[in-house]
């Protein structure tokens, strides 16, 4: 139950208070969005400017998904179709998986990936 911001200890309200960052997990996930075109890496970029501004309680759809459990994508358009990157809420922001998206869920295979190797900071 959230309390309101004033001696909540609410979930969203912790969330709101935290320093985010945005980093890679490892090498793989960071050479993932550099093998994103132009377009798609500077919404990567923007969207990395925002959740570290504000947090992610100030961004919402078309920015940012909330998945499950700590997983979120941050979600980017471009001249050559949809991308996302999964990453983790957890000691600030950590990209685990990045891949150009075909359908109209996020695959199950994709998710797997990002638990995987999320698990490694979580």
């Amino acid at each position: 139950m959230n309390e309101g911001i004033t001696g909540s200890t609410s979930h969203s309200c912790y969330i709101s208070k935290m320093a985010w960052t945005v980093g890679f997990v490892n090498a793989a996930a960071e050479a993932e969005v550099n093998a994103l075109p132009d377009d798609m890496r500077a919404r990567f970029a923007r969207i990395g400017r925002m959740i570290e501004g504000g947090g992610l309680l100030a961004l919402r759809e078309p920015y940012v998904k909330h998945l499950q459990g700590k997983l979120w994508e941050m979600r980017m358009t471009g001249r050559d179709g949809i991308a996302r990157s999964i990453y983790v809420a957890a000691s600030g922001q950590r990209v685990v998986r990045t891949f150009v998206k075909k359908t109209q869920k996020t695959p199950p295979g994709e998710i797997g990936i990002a638990l995987a190797r999320a698990r490694r900071i979580v």
